[in-house]
């Protein structure tokens, strides 16, 4: 790995980090959703690096293209300054979460630490990983069912969203407003 090669890596990797940490650390959903972009941003690169552009363009799209301006959206509509009420019952329970992440990830690195050069090597790199024909071939081939299901579990998300939108502005409205208008 050359200097040139391992500043890219070290940048975007920078880029994710600091992104994932910002979104879950803001205070401001229109900040945490902008610090959000930046991991995908992030990511992008990571996989620019790997020589998987099909990846790379995916994840612009589908997650920087759609994701990230879905939740603006949303965060827009609610209003930015549309914060939960502190609540103290809550407090135990996050601390306690806090607590028990970082015992897993001291244990986690106490083991693999332990393990030192006894890891499992990655499987040898092929050139054509990543690529448009490889990721079509492996998609269209074993990953056809799962694709097909899952686009399933989509269209049967939104037509239930769709459904419980409807139903509930109904009900809200109270109808066509008649029986409010009359004296």
């Amino acid at each position: 790995m050359n200097g040139l090669s391992f500043a890219f890596f070290a940048i975007s990797s920078l880029a994710a980090l600091l992104g994932a940490l910002f979104t879950v650390l803001a205070t401001n959903p229109i900040r945490s959703a902008m610090s959000l972009l930046l991991a995908i941003a992030g990511v992008t690169a990571l996989f620019i690096g790997l020589d998987a552009h099909f990846l790379a363009a995916i994840e612009l799209i589908v997650y920087a293209g759609a994701v990230v301006i879905l939740f603006v959206f949303v965060i827009m509509l609610i209003g930015p300054d549309a914060t939960p009420p502190h609540d103290s019952k809550a407090l135990f329970s996050r601390t306690l979460a806090a607590v028990v992440f970082g015992m897993f990830a001291l244990v986690t690195g106490f083991f693999m630490i332990r393990a030192g050069g006894r890891a499992h090597p990655l499987p040898p790199y092929r050139p054509e990983f990543g690529t448009i024909d490889s990721f079509g071939r492996e998609l269209f081939t074993r990953g056809l069912v799962p694709f097909e299901l899952t686009t399933a579990l989509f269209v049967v998300a939104v037509v239930g969203a769709l459904a419980v939108a409807r139903g509930r502005h109904r009900s809200d409205s109270g109808g066509d407003g008649a029986k409010e208008r009359a004296p």
